[in-house]
């Protein structure tokens, strides 16, 4: 089976390549770096041409204004005119676990536009809704800093490590469509304030963390489920604790 990987050389791109050539698959990884843009569609047609299984990783570069929109406009919709025109039978995307939920914001309100894309495509498509990932942990922190402290909300969050997302991608790419969402999240949950006091204990950063409820993430004020999967959904296997030692040890 052929498979492209559009974002190939991203955080979840490079795991999912490893792992689908790991399982014998025939990969082709794609991004800016590697010679095809999904915006400008450089490169776009020769790296699909061929696939069974397109896997839509692409991400924005920008969070807050309305270039996301811009981006995942065009992006889409040049992968989905790729992958019609090649016969690809399934077109798998990475999206987020709360999208409906988090409109208010420019970069979800960009992603649930990125969802109505593809599945007005009618296509044989999946979309996958992960939560937050370990790594980017640090990056939702930063975001809520107060001059010396930081302040967060208690809303939960259930995290989940970058190679389980990239191992449950593995795995719709190999099944059959699901003309469908699945939602994944990570084993544990955390209030948002205490997530952000446990990683920045790990990194020895002794600035502090308010509990603010009030506090917006990515612009949007949450309640207690906004950015928790789906009852039923899959969980990764790594535990928080466990992948802070992990990454402490590299």
């Amino acid at each position: 089976m052929k498979i492209t990987v559009m974002g190939a050389s991203g955080l979840i791109g490079t795991r999912l390549v490893e792992k689908l050539r790991q399982a014998g698959m025939e990969v082709v990884g794609a991004s800016p770096s590697l010679g095809v843009d999904s915006v400008t569609e450089e490169g776009l047609r020769g790296a699909i041409n061929g696939a069974e299984v397109v896997i839509d990783v692409t991400n924005t570069t920008s969070f807050g204004d309305d270039s996301a929109l811009g981006f995942f406009k065009a992006s889409t919709r040049n992968l989905l005119a790729a992958a019609a025109d090649a016969g690809v039978s399934h077109y798998l995307a990475l999206s987020v676990v709360g999208t409906p939920r988090l409109v208010e914001s420019d970069y979800f309100r960009a992603k649930m536009v990125q969802e109505n894309l593809i599945r007005a495509a009618r296509r044989p498509y999946t979309i996958l809704h992960s939560t937050q990932f370990f790594e980017f942990i640090n990056g939702v922190i930063e975001m809520s800093a107060k001059g010396d402290e930081f302040q967060l909300p208690s809303a939960l969050v259930q995290p989940i490590a970058a190679d389980n997302v990239a191992a449950i991608l593995a795995e719709l790419a190999m099944a059959a469509p699901r003309n469908d969402t699945v939602e994944i999240g990570g084993p544990e949950r955390f209030g948002l304030d205490e997530i952000a006091r446990v990683q920045l204990a790990a990194d020895e950063d002794r600035r502090e963390v308010i509990r603010d409820d009030r506090a917006r993430y990515y612009g949007v004020e949450l309640n207690d489920d906004t950015l928790l999967p789906l009852k039923g959904s899959r969980l990764g296997s790594l535990r928080y604790g466990d992948w802070l030692y992990r990454s402490m040890a590299n």
